[in-house]
């Protein structure tokens, strides 16, 4: 089954909405203390620094706006599930981009005030059917803002990892890019022999073999939501989290290492 033709979660627009614009709001006070010297730190996703990371964020987020200044499509060409498939081969554009974006060096407090303004006054009043352009493709509004959600709770992971700041999580954020890269897991390796719990926010069956009906499942892995994110992101090995305990893995189909990451 592709992942367009599978049954997709439902996700509230409204709390969604909510949601990315505070999630962006955690990450603008965080943003607005960062020194110099913070700024010019590298980060966990190569040779890029803090400056260009929170440029992308920026980057990314204000093209909400942008896409709902431009004509509606005729139609949907992208579903939610297929979008987690779609990134890796936008990932030299986007670090391209980034670095343009970062340079000059910018005020990146304005940067990240103006483009709040930007985004939450484009979203007033339009409704979440409402189709727009984007990297991947037509969707539906409020399936962009899903993946903007995910966007906005990794990109936080980066930030906070690379300075050592605690940024907040905002809940629902949190709770829709857990439960779509979860689910988009579920597409990459479908079956029902392993249950994947991700508390308290997912749990899933996967990986092909004989399916589980009752009682103890035979293969269960379960992890915390921040973890989970980073595994499904490739921002932390397989093996590296077992060691650390923050992963617990039972029976002979439980190592998903060769399934990982989910995106990148």
């Amino acid at each position: 089954m592709s992942p367009a033709r599978k049954r997709t979660r439902s996700y509230d627009p409204v709390r969604i909405r909510a949601a990315v614009l505070a999630q962006f709001g955690h990450l603008r006070e965080a943003v607005d203390g960062l020194t110099p010297e913070q700024l010019a730190l590298p980060t966990r996703l190569g040779e890029g620094t803090v400056r260009e990371l929170v440029a992308h964020i920026a980057q990314t987020f204000g093209a909400v706006a942008e896409a709902l200044a431009l004509p509606e499509p005729a139609k949907a060409e992208v579903a939610l599930l297929d979008w987690p498939f779609s990134t890796a081969e936008r990932a030299g554009a986007v670090v391209a981009g980034t670095g343009a974006a970062a340079d000059p060096p910018q005020d990146l407090p304005a940067l990240f005030a103006r483009t709040a303004e930007e985004v939450g006054g484009a979203l007033e009043g339009v409704s979440g059917e409402r189709l727009v352009r984007t990297r991947s493709g037509a969707m539906r509004l409020a399936d962009l803002l899903v993946t903007r959600a995910v966007e906005l709770v990794v990109r936080t992971g980066d930030l906070a990892g690379a300075t050592g700041l605690d940024i907040p999580y905002e809940r629902q954020a949190l709770a829709a890019c857990v439960r779509l890269l979860a689910d988009a897991f579920a597409v990459k390796a479908p079956g029902g022999s392993v249950e994947l719990r991700i508390p308290p926010y997912a749990v899933v069956q996967c990986v092909e073999g004989p399916r589980h009906t009752r009682g103890t499942p035979p293969n269960v892995v379960e992890t915390d939501p921040l973890t989970w994110i980073r595994l499904a992101t490739g921002r932390e090995d397989w093996a590296a989290a077992r060691d650390a305990a923050r992963v617990s893995a039972s029976g002979e189909r439980s190592d998903l290492s060769a399934l990982l990451p989910v995106m990148s």
